[in-house]
């Protein structure tokens, strides 16, 4: 899952980065409303996490343009206005979410990663492959009931190929969704994590490569 954080306050925002990081995101992090729409118009982002009060273009702005360019980004509005009419404005302004600073981080992780299956084909809380299962809310992966110890990115590799069953997913589209900004479209970064991956679930296979098409998880 790839996110955009839109925060004007520095250290929260790459608190937030860094803490939806550890949960297995890719996480792109700006502080100011003009920036976050040229992100949007560059990246096909799955959540945006949204600060109503930013510099150049508001939240309140930048929430209707995502609905007016029908941009597939769901919208989580992060801001310190709790009373229930900010509640009930973000929501009409097209927000998907709404939760009001200081907040629980694990709480954040959940609504995101709960806005993150609606960006998309739904998909099961619990995915499964054969004889593997991987559930993103306990970040716990087992083979034949045995657990895996996945690297984060692996981690996200893995839910997002089992999230899409029987689908050839191009290394192109892994890059835009699984990592971030920082990563080099130009290197081997995904064959390279997909074969510690497969290492790591052992025999019998269940990522598959297509030549010149991606990758595939079960038939």
């Amino acid at each position: 899952m790839r996110v955009l954080v839109v925060e004007d306050h520095e250290l929260l925002a790459r608190t937030i980065g860094t803490g939806l990081r550890h949960a297995g995101m890719a996480v792109d992090v700006v502080t100011d409303g003009g920036e976050a729409l040229e992100r949007l118009d560059l990246a096909p982002y799955d959540v945006l996490v949204l600060d109503r009060d930013l510099p150049t273009v508001s939240g309140d702005d930048l929430c209707r343009r995502v609905g007016q360019r029908g941009l597939p980004a769901r919208i989580l509005m992060l801001t310190a206005a709790g009373a229930l009419a900010d509640r009930v404005n973000g929501l009409d302004l097209g927000a998907d979410d709404y939760l009001t600073k200081p907040f629980d981080f694990p709480e954040l992780v959940a609504r995101v990663r709960a806005l993150g299956r609606r960006s998309g084909p739904p998909v099961p809380p619990v995915l499964r492959c054969a004889d593997v299962e991987l559930d993103p809310a306990r970040r716990t992966a087992t083979r034949a009931g045995r657990p895996v110890a996945l690297s984060p990115k692996e981690f996200a590799l893995l839910a997002y190929l089992l999230a899409r069953p029987g689908r050839v997913v191009s290394a192109e589209e892994l890059l835009d969704h699984v990592w971030d900004e920082a990563a080099n479209p130009f290197t081997t970064t995904v064959k390279t994590t997909l074969g510690r991956l497969r290492a790591k679930l052992g025999e019998p296979p269940i990522i598959t490569t297509v030549r010149e098409g991606g990758y595939r998880a079960g038939d």
